[in-house]
């Protein structure tokens, strides 16, 4: 059979997707580009915002009006919340963010018979963690390797708690040996990825934290690049920090989940830290990793932020000096708390307030990206674009150079210029 994917939201959704198209190939089957004729469509979805799922509405009705006769399968946080709804949209199987290979069942199953299926469980009671096979499929470059599952924070703006449940680990000695198994298929570096990969080993209940784990996975494969998702930063403390600086395949990029440089909008919105905590994190790490990137991302105009509240924020960014930022404006979600806060603001004062942010934080890269001129950085090499091939430095940078087939190769550039989304550089003779 044809199967094709679409992921929508995050590296985990992409993760479970690699997954689930590992799982066909293994079983003869072809998976294809989405736009090519298929006897089944997969859709995996995100419910983030009303945004998102506006988005997956729209993938499932342009997958159901272009191949009336294959079977839709819809998958993810979407579906788990709203099962009822992507039936009304025209999907065949309906499973939620949980049980991945069963999903697959049900879909050969409405392929033999055509009979429509659905299955979503109750999130907040999952107790295990879903062991699925890491890695990629076509470049033999760079693995996901998901280690946690849900989240227990009930941030007022976020709905994920209710569609992942609650905290699940992969356990150690399981990581540990994916982690090898992606190291002997010749992959160079591994992302450690989660829903809330701080939470790590809270429900083993052995005493394990994130340090551990990544202490155990770096000393496990020393050849390969260890990068980390995005982080709590209440995680990052001494012991964090004393735990990991000694290895050097740990990449000292380090994304800080923020939302906000402002303690009452911090309060609003239930994150468990301030902008002090926050600092004190990206102190220590600028401490034990000299150089590394710190990146984050922010949500501007959350409901009732003022002005003052606003430029609290940007001032507070100036301050940590990052090396990169997602900007989003906020995006109402029904079923959470923030979606009921008096002071929904605008879409105009989002948009301006979005524009200004966006302004500071590319200043604030290039800022980062011109500390980097004339020094020498161990580049990942991915594929060309046009003249020039690319990678990643270990501080997740973008590296153009003017090469030929370097594909899956580390090797030292000095970084000569910056450019609109990264630097210039030229091989280093060893």
């Amino acid at each position: 059979m044809r199967f094709a994917f679409y992921t929508l939201g995050c590296k985990v959704n992409q993760y479970e997707t690699q997954a689930m198209e590992h799982r066909l190939i293994g079983l003869g089957h072809t998976v294809c580009d989405f736009n090519e004729a298929c006897d089944a469509y997969i859709i995996n979805t995100c419910t983030v915002t009303a945004v998102a799922d506006k988005k997956n509405r729209n993938v499932i009705r342009r997958a159901r009006k272009a191949a009336p006769d294959a079977i839709i399968g819809v998958c993810g946080c979407y579906s788990q919340m709203s099962p009822e709804e992507v039936r009304s949209l025209g999907a065949d199987v309906i499973s939620g963010s949980s049980d991945r290979m069963v999903f697959l069942d049900l879909m050969l199953q409405a392929l033999a018979d055509r009979q429509a299926r659905i299955q979503v469980d109750e999130a907040r009671k999952r107790t295990g963690f879903e062991p699925l096979e890491a890695g990629g499929l076509v470049t033999r470059t760079r693995a996901m390797l998901k280690v946690q599952d849900g989240c227990n924070n009930f941030c007022s703006y976020c709905i994920i708690p209710y569609s992942r449940g609650p905290v699940r680990s992969l356990p150690l000695p399981e990581a540990v040996a994916q982690a090898k198994k992606l190291c002997e298929e010749g992959y160079r570096e591994i992302v450690v990825t989660g829903i809330e990969i701080a939470s790590w080993g809270q429900d083993l209940k052995n005493g394990s934290s994130l340090r551990d784990l990544l202490s155990a996975i770096c000393a496990a494969v020393p050849s390969v690049r260890i990068r980390i998702g995005s982080l709590e930063p209440r995680t990052v403390d001494e012991e964090f920090c004393k735990a990991l600086c000694g290895f050097q395949n740990l990449c000292p990029h380090f994304h800080l989940s923020m939302q906000s440089g402002c303690d009452t909008v911090l309060k609003r919105m239930h994150r468990r830290y301030d902008t002090a905590r926050y600092f004190e994190s990206v102190s220590l790490l600028r401490n034990y990793f000299p150089g590394c990137a710190v990146t984050t991302d922010m949500i501007v105009a959350f409901p009732g932020e003022t002005e003052e509240e606003f430029l609290q924020s940007l001032s507070f960014l100036q301050k940590c000096r990052f090396a990169d930022m997602h900007i989003f404006p906020y995006s109402r979600r029904p079923g959470t708390l923030a979606d009921r806060m008096e002071g929904q603001l605008s879409n105009a004062v989002k948009q301006e307030r979005s524009a200004r942010a966006i302004t500071l934080a590319a200043e604030l890269s290039e800022t980062f990206r011109k500390e980097l001129l004339g020094t020498v950085q161990q580049v990942l090499f991915e594929q060309p674009e046009g003249e020039y091939f690319t990678g990643h430095a270990m501080n997740s940078v973008k590296v153009f150079v003017r090469a030929d087939a370097l594909h899956n190769q580390v090797l030292p550039v000095r970084i000569t210029d910056v450019s609109r989304d990264g630097v210039l550089g030229v091989l280093e003779k060893e």
